[in-house]
């Protein structure tokens, strides 16, 4: 279903934090005139793994989540995207299928942008290209680093990174400390790279410890300091 008014990419809230933010203006007008923007219910899919890319999709509002179904069928969550990211751009630039299935974790209003004409001004702006580049580069040092960690790091400072790293995501609540975003304990597993058994064990000796409380879906980070140092990070 189609947003009623186009948002303007100029107008966007979260332009400055995504690949347009130095944008040409005369490039933001084609993008404006050819986009189709779109609004997706919680659950719903809105590219599967294995299809071939069209063009790219611009969050801008909600929160998504990219999964790769491994050999044994099940969930591996690779990425989590928020508004002002951009979705497909791997597959699109290598000109291969997608390699995830990005499903709407909340209700979310998503653009999407076709192949032709984003590549074109890839091609022609220099900032757009440089920023595409950026956000190439830190994807794969946050894919090296995740590597790392699972080969070396334990389940439990895994955990307590991952509730940092969804905090840095989508921040949190007006109270400060519940986590902005609603994930299933197999999800939060999906994340860490372990068993739903082990994550909501683990969940339960942090609560047990005081350094988080739990109230269905919603996570509220009681002891930042002493998360940061279950995760063994430098505060």
């Amino acid at each position: 279903m189609s947003i009623p008014n186009n948002p303007s990419c100029e107008k966007c809230k979260d332009r400055f934090a995504s690949i347009f933010c130095k944008a040409d203006h005369s490039n933001l007008e084609q993008i404006d005139a050819a986009k189709v923007c779109s609004s997706y219910k919680k659950g719903q899919v809105i590219f599967h793994e294995g299809a071939y890319p069209f063009g790219v999709f611009c969050i801008n509002d909600g929160k998504i989540k990219l999964s790769h179904s491994g050999d044994d069928g099940r969930e591996q969550i690779v990425r989590l995207v928020k508004a002002g990211d951009i979705m497909g751009y791997k597959a699109l630039l290598s000109n291969e299928r997608y390699t995830a299935t990005a499903t709407a974790l909340e209700d979310s209003s998503i653009c999407f942008i076709p192949k032709d004409l984003f590549l074109g001004i890839l091609q022609k702006d220099a900032s757009m290209s440089f920023e595409m580049m950026r956000i190439l580069s830190s994807e794969l040092r946050k894919a090296e680093l995740k590597i790392t960690h699972l080969a070396q790091k334990p389940v439990r400072e895994r955990l307590a990174e991952t509730l940092l790293f969804i905090r840095e995501t989508y921040g949190l609540e007006p109270d400060g400390q519940t986590l902005n975003v609603r994930l299933s304990r197999e999800e939060i597993a999906n994340l860490v790279g372990t068993a739903t058994e082990s994550a909501i064990r683990l969940l339960s000796e942090f609560k047990k410890d005081g350094m988080i409380e739990l109230d269905g879906k919603k996570i509220r980070l009681l002891d930042v300091p002493q998360i940061i140092r279950t995760a063994n990070l430098h505060d």
